[in-house]
């Protein structure tokens, strides 16, 4: 069976941290009310990734809910008319998104497994955010006309924010903080690449590199760099221009520089053309004679 990892990679969030642990401190949270995981992190969208990400990889998972607080709602439609409830009919307010989606989570949690990401909160209402921790705690959500509850042992809820949230629902959830980058050290070997132990001195260097520029590479990101070496890495140049292109988080004025450009040249280029099998070739000094041709002895 895959890993969380491996599966959260396959759902499109690579990275050499392992987040069981998560799932572990989720599971046991209050039981009373709803599980919540707080995703923090650099910016960007890296975090709604890896809550895509997360979420998709558990195994009997029946349903996920997403809702974005930053995606601006089109104009409700005008208040509805029930002519049933009483003479002359009575108003009912139009059901915002995040009512709409709450409501639906509930209801698939009375008896499926499900999830709700609610990501950009730092642009939800302040109101809102009261709301949410409200719910969490008492497991009802109500909103004008209308009242569903959750079903705590079904329902997980992830949020994700830009800025600090409401301190009472930052109190009742469990953080985890996700890079912008992959920044775990794994001790990666030939084996872990189905290779043989004579590129040991390649990834010896690439590993002074990576140390030298402050990155990790993910497994797929160093597999795409050893894939390179033996079809188009053949100068220095082209080395940096491939740990460039397929590992994320890399300084660009710094691979440049002198020191990174000579540990490059000096060091792990020489260990690729060993590897390789690459021969010095000697620069002849009279042309070659033509093949039709035989070639003569030397006169003393």
């Amino acid at each position: 069976m895959p890993s969380l990892k491996q599966t959260m990679a396959d759902n499109g969030f690579e990275s050499n941290e392992n987040y069981n642990y998560v799932l572990t401190a989720l599971a046991h949270s209050d039981a009373g009310s709803i599980p919540c995981l707080n995703i923090e992190g650099d910016g960007g969208r890296r975090k709604t990734a890896f809550a895509n990400a997360l979420a998709h990889a558990q195994e009997h998972v029946d349903y996920i809910f997403y809702h974005d607080f930053s995606v601006e709602e089109t104009a409700p439609p005008p208040p509805s008319l029930h002519s049933e409830d009483e003479p002359g009919g009575k108003h009912v307010p139009p059901v915002s998104a995040l009512d709409k989606v709450l409501s639906d989570a509930c209801a698939y949690s009375e008896a499926d497994t499900t999830i709700l990401i609610l990501d950009q909160l730092q642009a939800a209402d302040f109101k809102d955010q009261i709301r949410l921790y409200r719910f969490l705690v008492s497991r009802e959500w109500h909103f004008p006309g209308s009242s569903y509850e959750a079903n705590p042992r079904k329902l997980t809820v992830y949020i994700i924010s830009e800025e600090p949230v409401y301190h009472s629902l930052q109190k009742h959830s469990y953080k985890v903080w996700v890079d912008s980058v992959s920044d775990k050290q794994v001790p990666y070997t030939p084996a872990d690449f189905k290779l043989a132990d004579d590129i040991a001195p390649v990834m010896a260097g690439l590993a002074a590199l990576f140390d030298r520029l402050a990155v990790t590479p993910t497994f797929s990101e160093y597999k795409k760099i050893l894939e390179a070496i033996p079809h188009y890495v053949h100068t220095a140049e082209h080395l940096s221009n491939t740990v460039y292109g397929w590992t994320e988080g890399i300084d660009r004025q710094l691979l440049n520089s002198s020191a990174i450009t000579d540990l490059i040249q000096e060091d792990i280029m020489p260990a690729i053309e060993r590897y390789l099998g690459v021969e010095d070739v000697v620069e002849l000094t009279a042309p070659p004679y033509p093949a039709d041709q035989p070639k003569q002895d030397s006169i003393p």
